[in-house]
């Protein structure tokens, strides 16, 4: 079984920065992708970042030039240093990991998320 966590959250004012952390454990045999995903409040869920194996990261058009996902491969891990917050970047931001178990079964997984509040 595959576990997924987020860490990095909190609360900034606008214009400051915070770096998310994710992390999956468990019996994995090969991660092809890792996403960071977020859900304003009244919203719904929305893509923000997405690495796949052996690619550079891709953004959508609110995260470009603000945003930064990183991967570490050998630690199962994924960044995502958020600059130049703004309020509307407020919400839930949850990572997903698609890859193989140990039984070589796919897996696809979110995590429980991570609080993000950009207010002054």
């Amino acid at each position: 079984q595959v576990q997924v966590v987020e860490s990095g959250g909190g609360l900034v004012q606008p214009g400051e920065s915070l770096r998310l952390s994710c992390v999956a454990s468990g019996t994995i045999t090969g991660i092809y992708s890792m996403g960071w995903h977020r859900q304003a409040p009244g919203k719904t869920r929305e893509l923000v970042a997405l690495v796949r194996h052996g690619e550079d990261p891709k953004y959508v058009d609110f995260a470009k030039g603000r945003f930064t996902m990183s991967r570490d491969s050998a630690k199962n891990t994924a960044y995502l240093q958020m600059d130049s917050l703004k309020p509307e970047d407020t919400g839930v931001y949850y990572c997903t990991v698609d890859g193989i178990g140990g039984d070589y079964q796919l897996f696809h997984v979110w995590g429980q998320g991570t609080q993000v509040t950009v207010s002054s």
